[in-house]
């Protein structure tokens, strides 16, 4: 349940309501290295804690259909956890990116051991990487084809039963609705090494009619770990 709710952009809405609650929540990303033994031997597997997406809608004060979505904050807690013991393990005269209490920053020891640190994230735009938006989101419901008669992922609802081997029918299929919708990216702001700005605010977008959207906006950090927030609007 609360993965779901984390990609459908509802995951401040939760955290919020668990904090009335008394409930103190941490929801953090689950990486791919958990599946690597020798990642998971060394202690280089990182759980990095769910970023938080802000955007604005700016109305158009002529055109009553149109809007622009700007991009207002994105907050990281990323921590590496063991930074002190990083450093303490590099070799004089080498020099490493390392996270630490949700800065990035580069760290260098010197032939005589001496450690510096240069902070690399000065702004929270420096851990956007690429960002994207969908105006319309739940406009397009994902949809898969699973044989008639089995769970959503198409599991059989009653396991143990297995199939009469001899017999090789071939099953009809259904359509299910996943209960998420697809992301249509209409619009992108992307960094390239040749050009690392970034555009906070997407250009004009025109409904077809008056009424009341969702918009999805997606943002990638520098580690490549994705976040997605929704925002209604009222247009018309």
């Amino acid at each position: 349940i609360l993965a779901f709710e984390f990609e459908m952009g509802l995951f401040p809405a939760v955290l919020e309501e668990a904090r009335v609650k008394g409930i103190d929540l941490a929801p953090k990303y689950i990486p791919a290295e958990v599946f690597d033994k020798r990642a998971v031997d060394k202690g280089q597997v990182v759980f990095h804690d769910i970023s938080f997406v802000e955007a604005t809608p700016r109305y158009d004060k002529k055109n009553k259909l149109a809007i622009e979505i700007e991009l207002t904050d994105f907050s990281v807690y990323y921590s590496q956890g063991a930074a002190e013991a990083a450093i303490a393990a590099m070799k004089d005269g080498k020099s490493d990116v390392l996270c630490d209490q949700g800065q990035l920053y580069k760290v260098t020891k010197d032939k005589n051991g001496v450690v510096t640190r240069e902070r690399l994230t000065k702004h929270w735009t420096d851990w956007v990487d690429y960002w994207a938006v969908d105006f319309d989101y739940m406009s397009r419901k994902e949809i898969i084809k699973v044989p008639v008669g089995t769970g959503l992922s198409g599991v059989a609802t009653l396991p143990g039963f297995e199939p009469d081997q001899g017999v090789l029918a071939v099953p009809d299929f259904e359509e299910r609705w996943t209960g998420s919708y697809i992301f249509e990216n209409e619009w992108q702001s992307f960094r390239t090494r040749k050009d690392r700005d970034l555009e906070l605010t997407t250009a004009r977008h025109t409904y077809e009619k008056p009424g009341r959207y969702t918009v999805a906006v997606k943002v990638i950090d520098i580690f490549g770990n994705d976040t997605m927030t929704l925002v209604p609007v009222n247009v018309g």
